[in-house]
């Protein structure tokens, strides 16, 4: 079953979160964020500023991706998970 647009934001801001609360990810979570990213950006219904935020986090989880310590990557992003999560919530 394919997740909703508020199923899909829902789970961005989830590992989003879960990033920052736990100072640390998997390639895995990487990866769902840029299929989520992706289903996103194509949705004609996400705003402008939403896509801009979605951009970010995309160009993050790839660097994650090809990360040698995805934890230090994520340490490293701790300041922008609670930009990155405000954004979506006030433009979604």
């Amino acid at each position: 079953m394919p997740l909703n647009y508020h199923d899909q934001i829902h789970l961005l801001k989830d590992i989003l979160a879960d990033h920052q609360i736990d100072c640390c990810g998997s390639v895995s979570e990487y990866e769902q964020l840029e299929r989520v990213i992706k289903s996103l950006m194509v949705n004609s219904e996400i705003d402008q500023n939403v896509k801009s935020v979605l951009q970010d986090i995309y160009t993050y989880s790839q660097a994650g991706i090809n990360s040698s310590n995805v934890n230090e990557h994520v340490q490293a992003h701790q300041g922008q998970f609670t930009n990155w999560i405000d954004s979506i919530d006030q433009y979604s």
